[in-house]
């Protein structure tokens, strides 16, 4: 077990590096012991996240956007079960609907687009605009966060939390999305743009 957990560690701190030096040019050089923003802080993770989400997003033909696993992907023996798993156009109405949810909690206001509204939609072309929009808008929330508000505790999900801690989860639910669809992909005999 302990193997396995350092293997993890290892494998995570190696892709955080290779992204790292993929969108290294884009960066700007920070020193080390400099003081960041917030709004830059989490404004890096958020590029990271959107990066990888829709290029997976992108990567998917059209056509395989109502994809799914099954049971009859996998041998009977297996005992797998994927009843009610999210198609991959599911997967993305599901991230673009809590990037506006958690964003506009951040902003403390009601989120300007309806979720049954982005549920509702089907093509690859709509989920990408859509999703899109909703990285505008988490965009738009992380300017509002400054170094004064950043950790006042403010109604959030489950209770109270802060605005930093909301602008983080954006990334963590979602990069638990984009497994899910990178996945996906493999599944179809593609690999993500992050691996190639």
């Amino acid at each position: 077990m302990r193997l396995r957990l350092v293997c993890t560690v290892l494998i995570l701190g190696g892709c955080t590096l290779a992204a790292s030096a993929q969108m290294g040019s884009s960066r700007a050089k920070v020193d080390v012991g400099s003081t960041m923003s917030p709004v830059r802080a989490q404004s890096e993770l958020l590029n990271l996240f959107e990066g990888e989400f829709m290029g997976v997003a992108r990567a998917m033909p059209a056509d395989k956007y109502g994809f799914a696993p099954s049971a009859g992907i996998f041998k009977a023996s297996e005992g797998v079960r994927y009843d009610g798993v999210r198609t991959f156009a599911q997967q993305v109405a599901h991230v673009t609907e809590a990037n506006y949810f958690f964003a506009s909690t951040i902003l403390g206001e009601k989120p300007p687009v309806d979720g049954k509204s982005i549920e509702s939609l089907t093509t690859k072309a709509e989920l990408l605009k859509a999703a899109a929009d909703s990285f505008a808008y988490a965009h738009k929330a992380l300017a509002s966060i400054t170094a004064q508000n950043a950790y006042t505790t403010i109604e959030g999900v489950d209770g109270l939390h802060t605005r930093a801690v909301l602008a983080s989860f954006i990334a963590a639910h979602g990069f638990d999305h984009y497994g899910q669809m990178v996945e996906y992909l493999r599944m179809n005999g593609m690999a993500p743009p992050g691996s190639k």
